[in-house]
This record gives C-alpha cells, sequence and structure tokens, in this order.
C-alpha cells in the first residue's frame, strides 16, 4: 500500500491476510493514495563461475608437482587468473639469469608457490588458454592416454558432415527450399 504522511511517500508491504483485515476502510483513510498486489519471484541462481577457484587452484598445485617445463606457460596463466580472483597474491618478484619469477602466496593457507614468468607473446596466449581450459575440464593427461581427449559430438539426423567420407550430406531428393533455409534441430 501506498501512502503519504508527514511529507513523505510511504510504501507498507502487506501480506495477504493483513490486507484482508485491514482494507475495510483503507481507502478512505488520510494520505491513502494506492494499493497493489504482487507475486515475488526470487531471482534467478548466480551462473557459475567461468573458472571454479577450488578447481583452478588444485589444478595449479598438480602442475607445480610435476615439475614439468610442459606445464611452465598453463601454470603461469592459472597463477595469473587465480591472482585476479584474489586467491593468490604476488608476495615478491626475483630476476634469475635475466628470468622474472613471481613468488605467490595463497591468502587463506599461506602456502608459497614460485612460477615463472614464460614471457608469452600474444601469438601464444590463445593456445595457451585453451590448453588450460581443457586441463581444468580433463584433468592432467595420463600416461599412455592421448591429450587433450577429442570432444565427441552426438551424431543424428542433422549431422551436417557424414561420418564415412566427411563429405556434406548430399541434397538429392530435396527441393530448393529446403536446401536454403536451415531447419530447425528439435
Amino acid at each position: 500500500m501506498l501512502g503519504y504522511e508527514n511529507k513523505e511517500y510511504i510504501r507498507h508491504d502487506i501480506c495477504e491476510p493483513c490486507w484482508i483485515n485491514a482494507s475495510e476502510g483503507a481507502t478512505d483513510r488520510k494520505g491513502y493514495i494506492s494499493h497493489w498486489q504482487g507475486t515475488y519471484e526470487a531471482p534467478p541462481p548466480a551462473p557459475p563461475e567461468a573458472i571454479q577457484k577450488d578447481n583452478a587452484e588444485g589444478l595449479l598445485r598438480k602442475l607445480l608437482k610435476t615439475d614439468d617445463s610442459r606445464w611452465r606457460e598453463a601454470s603461469y596463466i592459472l597463477a595469473v587468473m587465480l591472482e585476479r580472483k584474489r586467491v593468490l597474491k604476488v608476495k615478491d618478484q626475483l630476476k634469475d639469469k635475466g628470468e622474472r619469477i613471481f613468488i605467490y602466496e595463497i591468502s587463506k593457507t599461506g602456502d608459497i608457490f614460485t612460477i615463472p614468468d614464460p614471457n608469452l607473446k600474444m601469438e601464444q596466449l590463445e593456445q595457451v588458454q585453451t590448453e588450460v581450459a581443457a586441463l581444468l575440464e580433463y584433468g592432467l593427461p595420463e600416461k599412455g592416454v592421448p591429450w587433450p581427449p577429442k570432444r565427441t559430438e552426438p551424431e543424428g539426423e542433422n549431422s551436417e558432415i557424414t561420418e564415412k567420407n566427411n563429405t556434406p550430406p548430399s541434397n538429392e531428393g530435396k527441393d530448393e527450399m529446403e536446401t536454403t533455409v536451415p531447419q530447425s534441430v528439435s
């Protein structure tokens, strides 16, 4: 209900049973302006974070534990991502043989990591980001297993490429309209 008292607009939220009791004569009261009924709808839940902090932190720990130079760039990108999420803090930067080394601390635990700067070039960045995304999705590779695993696309009637010879499906037996207008997938 909206009213006007002491030179101020005042909103009163009243539950339905209370309104039934209070509504008699409400429109005749001094200061009454209006009333309405609405239904509260809870906001949708927040979307999940693009990068799960726990997963990224655990992955970074695993990459550093391997001590494999193959994961140097991925470790650096993960550290930067976790720094932006305020999971890691840069405690110090060192120069060793012309190489910049970051000393990171995990805010909650106090654990310390040293991560060298791989001096990534812009043209390398996309490939490393793709690698980090695959690591986050599939984890570290196991020996003898190709990595990253190939995505398997679901097969169906509306598949654009036939599996046998990787050629587009034939338009034989279809009229002109069907070949130029994409069909919706149900």
